[in-house]
């Protein structure tokens, strides 16, 4: 029996010592592997826009339809109190977007930043940043994959799928369009009843949706207004020309700047020819001061739709809040991003999109990227308003 225990003892012994050295050996074989470094995108991950706009199946383009769906865009006719168009909070000369941090819809006067509301007023700011609607008909574009304009990526939160979809939603938005006075889902049959009453409208209608006996209803209304705004296009950027084969199209600075930018990791989001995934991200972006609530984004977790890069210049202030004014402030707040800094209060790290560790802003780096971003301005698109509209009413609005 003592010598069985001293023979296991030994046994034991002996395993251990194997077993120590075959960990270390394994940890060593396991430590001189390599690490595996972050995907670093390339200039394969962005893209040239389309040279011409793709229609859904169910809503071909034509003159008519255009014509119709312009003057829709810019009569306050459809808002509740006549006071409200799209164009609005969509205008020309800022890309069809607006300088206001979140804009003022119904209950104000006053156009851009000098628009307020009037008092009493007990109607809130709209919720978010008006985005821009240029460039809108290639929302949802990805590389190699096929583009379906009617399933395309809408709104901050994502909440609707294509143009036609997206169209009536301001008008049943109580801050936006809708106002008092109007129930959310009865109101669109009431603004179709105000159009159906004015002789042009009907005419329009009739000509844009040819060989219906009723034509003026809710959804050529929406099919009108998608195929205007389809016409909104700005594709021919000094970078649509490089990536379409002009190599002196980008200066210099623009070049490095765009090496920089992919070195950064801001294409792991901001990608293909709109340079947006479409898809909601958690930054910890700053709430706006226009709301007393915060706002949670498209997922209750303050994720919200990775906007585009496109015409930058004219579309200030930047994020969902609008919260930042300048491209500067925008890239130092990437920056504090990359040294773990969450500038909303209400955001927990464990939140926080998980792209977030491979982003990696310098400061040194960011008058370059902001070069870069520069050379996706065009400013070769509609910017033309109406001299009048059938309804008789203000063009844009009040």
């Amino acid at each position: 029996m003592v010598g069985l225990f001293k023979f296991s003892r030994f046994s034991l012994l002996l395993l251990l010592v194997l077993a120590s050295l075959g960990w270390a050996c394994g940890n060593n074989q396991e430590s001189s592997k390599p690490k595996r470094k972050p995907k670093i995108e390339s200039l394969a991950d962005l893209g040239a826009l389309p040279k011409y706009v793709t229609d859904p199946p169910g809503n071909p383009t034509s003159p008519e339809k255009v014509k119709l769906g312009r003057l829709l865009f810019f009569d306050p006719i459809l808002s509740g109190s006549k006071d409200v168009a799209c164009a609005t909070c969509h205008q020309p000369e800022f890309s069809y977007a607006e300088f206001l941090e979140t804009s003022i819809g119904v209950g104000g006067m006053g156009r851009g930043s000098k628009r307020f509301f009037l008092d009493p007023n007990d109607i809130p700011f709209v919720k978010r940043n008006s985005q821009s609607i240029l460039n809108v008909a290639f929302n949802g574009i990805r590389n190699g994959e096929t583009y379906h304009p009617d399933s395309a990526a809408m709104f901050w939160d994502l909440r609707t799928k294509g143009l036609e979809e997206q169209a009536l939603f301001p008008i049943r938005t109580f801050e936006e369009m809708r106002g008092h006075g109007y129930e959310e889902d009865k109101v669109v049959d009431d603004i179709v009843k105000r159009i159906k009453a004015i002789p042009e409208y009907r005419s329009l209608f009739a000509a844009a949706f040819g060989g219906q006996s009723d034509p003026v209803n809710a959804g050529n209304l929406a099919k009108a207004i998608a195929s205007y705004e389809r016409t909104l296009i700005a594709n021919n950027s000094r970078f649509d020309q490089y990536m379409r084969g002009d190599s002196s199209a980008l200066t210099t600075g623009e070049k490095e700047g765009l090496n920089l930018f992919l070195k950064a990791g801001c294409a792991k989001c901001h990608s293909g020819p709109m340079f947006s995934d479409f898809k909601l991200h958690t930054l910890g972006v700053p709430d706006t001061p226009n709301r007393p609530e915060t706002d949670a984004g498209g997922d209750n977790n303050y994720g919200f739709r990775t906007p585009t890069l496109r015409n930058l210049r004219y579309t200030s202030p930047y994020m969902h809040s609008g919260a930042f004014k300048t491209l500067d402030q925008v890239m130092l707040f990437y920056e504090d991003l990359t040294g773990g800094k969450i500038e909303n209060p209400k955001v927990e790290m464990y939140q926080m999109d998980s792209l977030v560790s491979q982003i990696n802003v310098k400061f040194k780096d960011i008058d370059r990227i902001v070069e870069f971003l520069n050379s996706l301005n065009d400013e070769s698109f509609d910017k033309s308003i109406p001299e009048k509209v059938p309804s008789g009413l203000p063009v844009s609005g009040m």
